[in-house]
C-alpha cells in the first residue's frame, strides 16, 4: 500500500514511518504543505495522511483543492486540535478519517487499513466505461457528470452490457437477463429499451457506447474519439 505522509513534527513523522514501513507500507513523507499537495496531485496514493498544521499550505488547504480539483484519494487527517468544529469541518471538506493527537501508531494502521476496505467495497459498486458511471447501490447513473434518469428495466439493460464492455450480447441473452423471458422471435423489447437509453445518453455526450452489431445483438463499449 502506498501512503502519502505529510507531518511536520519529526519525531512523530520518524515513529509513525517506522510504523508503517515495518507493516509493510510504501511511505512517501513530507515535512510541508505545498511539496506534499504536489505529489498528492502528480501521484496516485492508496491513502493520504495529513496534518492539519503544516506550514505552507495547511492541511484543510489541500482537502479542498484535491476534492475541487476531482482527487478522490482516501484522506486521514491528523491534528493536536480536536474541537468538534474541526473535525466537522474537515469530514465536510471530503476528508475520510479524523485521528487527533496524541495516537498510537498501531491505532493510525488500523484506521488505514478500514479506510481502505471501505472505499474499496464503493468502488465494487462502480462500474464506469469512459464518460459513463453507473452506481449499483444507489443505482444512479452519470454521462459526463450529468445525471441520466433511468427506468428500472433501463437501468438493468445498462447495467448488463456495462458490466462486460467489449462483449457482444445476443437479443436472446438480454431479453432472458433483464426481462426474464424466453426468446421470441416476434419481440422488439430489446430494439425500444436501447433507442429509449441511447436518446437519453447521447445527448449529454454518451453517443456510440451503445453499438449495434449486425444480426447478433448489442455491445457496451468506450467510443473511439480518434477514428
Amino acid at each position: 500500500m502506498h501512503i502519502l505522509y505529510i507531518e511536520d513534527e519529526a519525531k512523530i513523522a520518524d515513529f509513525v514511518q517506522a510504523g508503517l514501513k515495518e507493516q509493510g507500507f510504501l511511505v512517501d513523507y513530507y515535512d510541508n504543505g505545498n511539496d506534499g499537495y504536489v505529489q498528492a496531485m502528480e501521484h496516485e496514493y492508496d491513502v493520504i495522511v495529513l496534518d492539519i498544521m503544516v506550514p505552507g499550505k495547511d492541511g484543510l488547504a489541500i482537502l479542498k483543492s484535491l476534492r475541487r480539483a476531482g482527487r478522490n484519494t482516501p484522506v486521514l487527517l491528523l491534528t493536536a486540535r480536536n474541537e468538534l468544529d474541526d473535525r466537522l469541518e474537515g469530514l465536510n471538506l471530503g476528508a475520510d478519517d479524523y485521528l487527533a493527537k496524541p495516537f498510537f501508531v498501531e491505532e493510525l494502521i488500523a484506521r488505514i487499513h478500514a479506510i481502505v476496505r471501505r472505499v474499496s467495497g464503493e468502488r465494487q459498486n462502480l462500474v464506469s466505461v469512459g464518460a459513463i458511471t453507473l452506481d449499483r447501490i444507489t443505482r444512479e447513473v452519470t454521462c459526463n457528470q450529468q445525471s441520466v434518469e433511468l427506468t428500472t428495466r433501463e437501468f438493468n439493460l445498462l447495467e448488463y452490457l456495462m458490466r462486460s464492455p467489449g462483449r457482444v450480447f445476443t437479443r436472446t441473452q438480454i431479453l432472458e437477463h433483464v426481462w426474464g423471458y424466453d426468446f421470441n422471435p416476434s419481440t422488439n423489447l430489446v430494439d425500444v429499451c436501447i433507442q429509449r437509453l441511447r436518446k437519453k445518453i447521447e445527448p449529454l455526450g454518451g453517443t456510440g457506447y451503445i453499438e449495434s452489431v449486425r444480426g447478433v445483438g448489442y455491445c457496451f463499449r468506450k467510443p473511439d474519439l480518434d477514428s
